[in-house]
């Protein structure tokens, strides 16, 4: 059967301003991409018999390798350099390390993938010459998937998204939503309760086995390196989801160790994904009710939503999932992940524009977002991706490593489900007016997009293991004083890093959320991969947030039984020579 003839993704009568890219330009931005790829791919790892500095590591278990590697962050803003890093092959070489480094003063930090930007692996500035990470990535991989019913899978948390999906995916297995990108390791992913977009259609019913909240409440057991005081030593202990001490390690923030877990899956789904690009971002997240298609709108007829969307454009790209048991007709079927080519290289005019940052000159930002945007438009026609189908982590993995990287601050808005539009729609108008604002006097502190998404809270109800604990630091934990508040609005706000003004302008925008989603409307939580609490230095400076106003969003509305402070006694009562922690977590969650 012919293609059919494909419809204008963008029938708006008023153009983007600038033009797609030429085909020299897309070619230019391949070898960039490769430049930059190499730039921020972590060095390799030094044998400790080839290592100049620092010194190593006393009395070192023999039998692991150990050698010297740097650190750095996804958007590059926090790094270390001859950073001690061991490789262990088995889990029972990280008890042995972590014993050694309760003997000799040293602390271990699990290293993934590195795609995070919060400071909870290793703090801006860190002193690291008593801090040993350990590599889970190499050896730590393992993957089991386990008959029943439910479907479980048993995962050592070195081992990336993506393989794991791809392997429930073998076994007819799957998630109802997953992360944007598949390059993160199982454990980055639980330790911060990272999310995919999606909630029910009226009528849905939930899969056996699936959730409609974050990642980590797919867990139904784990495995973590911990202080047994009775032996004098860290052991290896499992806890099962009825264990009341589960809780804060199923968002542990790096202030544990964990080696395994066993997760939930439901029967995998295929999913159609269309991506428009011709709703006006004015209406789209406009006030409810009123003329014109609003993302409420697309949250009741598909569930499965997420808006990127770059300031000083008029069009979103527009990102709608729906379950499609059969592909329709007019569909691109893709049998892999990473389908939007386009958006996962670095051109040569976002090369350009990253000079110019560096050099303090922001007069072109507004030129380089509509040239973002207008990339989206024709490269979802170049690559025939405006509509297509798979299997869901073929619709839904589309974050590559070599995207261009940004900073993002985070926020996780709960609230009721009939309230998501007033949600987005404030959060618009204070983010459009403050630019606004900025502009008049010359400064542009964003040039990078906002993403919203949409995800149900972490219910209890939705685990397999009866009596199932709720993940205590969890940003989408229910609060029970507020039954109706059944969905999170994740608000992600970005730049490139350096960017003049962006503290300012973060700084702002964060008061403002907090001030603005309280009472009996809504409560916020940081979404802990992200930028929040931000000071004059930028995001996690504002120390008052940190140890005020932070912990208190996991007090206020819960249980005393099992808030941030019964979460922080029983990390401390698994670690109390604080093994697992860095000077960023002993302010956090001294």
């Amino acid at each position: 059967m012919p293609r059919p003839n494909h419809p204008n993704p963008n029938p708006n009568p008023d153009p983007v301003p600038v033009s797609g890219p030429s085909r020299r330009t897309v070619l230019g931005g391949l070898a960039g991409a490769a430049l930059v790829a190499a730039q921020w791919t972590p060095a390799g790892l030094i044998p400790a018999a080839g290592a100049a500095a620092p010194p190593a590591p006393p009395d070192f278990p023999a039998g692991i390798p150990l050698g010297v590697q740097q650190y750095r962050n996804w958007s590059g803003e926090m790094r270390a350099d001859d950073v001690w890093t061991a490789v262990p092959a088995h889990p029972s070489d990280v008890v042995t390390l972590a014993n050694w480094a309760r003997a000799k003063g040293y602390r271990l930090r699990p290293r993934g993938m590195s795609h995070n930007w919060s400071p909870v692996l290793i703090p801006p500035g860190a002193d690291t010459s008593r801090t040993l990470m350990v590599d889970t990535t190499r050896n730590l991989t393992s993957l089991v998937v386990d008959p029943g019913s439910p479907t479980t899978v048993t995962v050592e948390t070195g081992c990336s998204i993506e393989r794991l999906l791809t392997k429930l995916e073998e076994a007819g297995r799957g998630m109802i939503a997953t992360t944007a990108p598949g390059k993160l390791s199982v454990g980055g992913v639980l330790a911060i309760g990272a999310h995919g977009s999606g909630i029910p259609t009226p009528g849905e019913t939930l899969p056996q086995g699936g959730t409609y909240g974050t990642l980590s409440n797919l867990v139904v057991a784990l495995t973590a390196v911990v202080w047994d005081a009775a032996a004098g030593a860290y052991v290896l202990k499992t806890f099962r989801r009825d264990n009341p001490e589960i809780g804060p390690f199923l968002v542990h923030l790096g202030r544990a160790f964990v080696i395994e877990v066993t997760l939930q899956t439901n029967a995998n789904q295929r999913l159609r994904c269309q991506n428009f690009y011709h709703d006006r971002i004015g209406t789209l997240l406009g006030p409810p009710g009123g003329s014109g298609k609003k993302l409420a709108d697309y949250l009741r007829d598909s569930g499965r939503v997420e808006v990127i969307w770059f300031p000083f454009t008029t069009v979103p790209w527009l990102k709608v999932w729906s379950v499609a048991p059969s592909k329709p007709w007019v569909s691109t079927q893709v049998n892999a992940p990473y389908p939007y080519t386009f958006a996962n290289f670095v051109t040569e005019d976002q090369a350009k524009f990253l000079a110019d940052i560096a050099t303090g000159n922001v007069g072109g930002t507004e030129v380089f977002t509509n040239a973002e945007m207008a990339v989206v438009g024709s490269g979802l026609i170049a690559t025939w991706t405006w509509d297509i189908w798979g299997w869901a982590k073929n619709t839904q993995l589309f974050v590559e490593p070599t995207t261009l990287r940004i900073h993002e601050g985070g926020w996780a808005v709960s609230t009721a489900r009939a309230n998501v539009q007033r949600v987005l729609n404030e959060f618009f108008v204070r983010y459009t007016g403050l630019l606004s604002a900025y502009k008049a006097n010359g400064r542009y502190p964003c040039n990078s997009p906002i993403e919203l998404r949409v995800t149900g809270v972490d219910r209890a109800s939705e685990v397999v293991v009866p009596n199932a604990v709720e993940p205590t630091l969890s940003a989408a934990r229910p609060r029970p004083d507020h039954p109706e508040w059944d969905t999170v609005v994740w608000l992600d706000v970005a730049t490139l890093p350096g960017t003049p003004a962006n503290h300012d302008f973060y700084r702002e925008m964060d008061s403002w959320i907090w001030a603005n989603y309280t009472g009996d409307y809504a409560c916020v939580r940081p979404e802990w991969s992200k930028g929040w609490a931000y000071g004059l230095g930028g995001a996690w400076t504002d120390t008052a947030a940190v140890t005020g106003r932070i912990p208190n969003a996991f007090r206020t509305g819960l249980p005393t039984t099992a808030n941030f402070d019964t979460a922080r006694a029983t990390l401390n009562k698994y670690d109390p020579t604080r093994v697992f922690t860095n000077p960023f977590l002993d302010l956090l969650l001294p």
